[in-house]
């Protein structure tokens, strides 16, 4: 399995054609995916998605291939893996991250992950977010 250990990610650029293309594939797995997300985490987390609970489902999930705004990927034994940063148009200045696998061509890619960023404060409470903003690195990540 590959993890930030076992491989190199290449620095974060603007999406290229071939990333382009890869997240044209992953696209409608995506938007079902955000938003069958967004439905669990609001039973029991609803902070993950706080920054833009005044959207609808459509509005959330109304993103397109120009939305792909930075793109970093990673090249293990067994294919690619193409992290990126998408811009919802609903809600300038907010992003999601994904992570898909691509075993081949760029047409293959599937989607892997939406990032889920869980961190512990200091007085043991936590805090959730799927939601980042422009200032936020595209890392490696698993879920």
């Amino acid at each position: 399995m590959a993890t930030a250990e076992t491989v190199e990610m290449g620095a974060a650029h603007p999406p290229k054609s071939e990333s382009i293309e890869a997240f044209s594939a992953i696209l409608p797995a995506l938007k079902k995916e955000l938003i069958h997300l967004r439905h669990e985490t609001d039973k029991h987390e609803p902070q993950y998605f706080a920054p833009v609970s005044s959207l609808s489902n459509d509005q959330l999930a109304d993103i397109s291939t120009s939305d792909l705004k930075e793109v970093r990927v990673a090249t293990s034994a067994y294919g690619l893996h193409l992290f990126g940063k998408v811009e919802l148009p609903a809600s300038p200045g907010s992003y999601i991250m994904f992570r898909a696998f691509i075993a081949g061509e760029a047409q293959s890619a599937r989607l892997h992950c939406i990032h889920f960023e869980e961190t512990e404060k200091s007085d043991g409470d936590k805090d959730f977010r799927a939601i980042f903003g422009e200032k936020d690195q595209l890392e490696w990540f698993d879920v």
